[in-house]
């Protein structure tokens, strides 16, 4: 795992002036473990899909708004259709964070980030189209298998794994985000001659 100086962005960069209105999208973080210990579940994105092709994520998309569809709605559909894990329902979802794609960037999604216990008979499979491959992953082996290049890891995905590592079990996690304040996060891109990288508020070079 690269330090965040030479994290890269995901997609490619907007070409012109003009921003890109965010998509609104939903994902989960689904946890095993209780108090014994933490896991996460983690799907690998087809690598021919546009968006994100080849990349181990946890399972999300975008929000339907069109059929009224709202973020923990959305959350829900998207863990079946790539996970084909059916959760407790919407109150199950405990909000962790939300990401906002860098302004730079062509592609961008607001998404709102949940936290959910598995089912205790869950199990996972992909539809072999949009995802490929799953696998439960402690957070930290997640990104010690992104330093030796087995996981291709986006940086907002890095940097939720990162946070994750901290907790010794999904109990300590959930208890942790119970009721907390979520505030939205909104890395940027600096391009510095022929390298991008990504940066968050507060570090070096940000600005609003």
């Amino acid at each position: 795992m690269g330090t965040e100086e030479e994290q890269q962005p995901f997609e490619p960069l907007n070409p012109g002036d003009e921003q890109v209105t965010p998509r609104q999208a939903a994902t989960v973080i689904v946890l095993r473990g209780g108090a014994g210990g933490l896991d996460v579940l983690l799907v690998k994105r087809n690598p021919t899909q546009r968006f994100m092709g080849g990349a181990w994520v946890f399972p999300g998309g975008a929000v339907d708004a069109a059929d009224g569809e709202d973020h923990r709605a959305a959350a829900l559909r998207e863990v079946a259709e790539e996970a084909g894990i059916t959760l407790a329902g919407p109150d199950a979802l405990v909000p962790y964070s939300r990401w906002i794609t860098p302004k730079q960037v062509a592609v961008r999604f607001d998404t709102h980030f949940f936290l959910s216990r598995a089912p205790a008979d869950a199990a996972p499979r992909v539809d072999g189209s949009e995802c490929v491959d799953w696998g439960w992953y402690r957070p930290a082996d997640a990104l010690a298998a992104s330093g030796g290049d087995e996981l291709l890891l986006a940086f907002p995905t890095v940097k939720t794994l990162e946070g994750l590592a901290s907790f010794a079990s999904a109990d300590a996690l959930l208890e942790w985000a119970s009721g907390r304040t979520v505030d939205a996060v909104e890395p940027k891109v600096v391009v510095e001659g022929e390298v991008a990288r990504v940066i968050l508020p507060g570090e070096p070079g940000y600005a609003p």
